[in-house]
């Protein structure tokens, strides 16, 4: 399973991004989801997720009402919508993919992980 991160970039605080994550290998049918991220000398945190079989989606209180999860199965592809961002949401950002995210919050809920794509935000 190879999952693909694409969609970051460097923008103004107030704007918006949408990040892509393509799987392979593997029906995202078959995978819960999730996004953390890494800010420079941070350690990695959660930042969303999704439970494909309650329809449930996480976030983390930092990115809530600005962030959305969302997939399309036909694509094997999950996107996370990021609007309002400041330079705090600055990161790189990870997508993951394992068959139960019980702890949806904790890495070691997901066996797959993607490279990565830069989020940049400035004031």
């Amino acid at each position: 399973v190879q999952l693909q991160a694409s969609g970051g970039g460097a923008v103004q605080a107030g704007a918006s991004l949408k990040l892509s994550c393509v799987v392979s290998g593997r029906t995202i049918n078959n995978l819960d989801m999730g996004w953390f991220q890494q800010a420079p000398g941070k350690e990695r945190e959660f930042v969303s997720a999704d439970n494909r079989r309650s329809g449930t989606m996480y976030y983390a209180d930092s990115v809530k009402g600005r962030f959305t999860i969302f997939r399309d199965s036909a694509k094997d592809t999950v996107y996370l919508e990021m609007n309002s961002l400041t330079p705090e949401d600055s990161a790189v950002y990870y997508c993951a993919a394992g068959p139960r995210n019980t702890d949806y919050d904790m890495e070691y809920e997901y066996d797959y992980w993607g490279k990565g794509t830069l989020v940049t935000v400035s004031s």
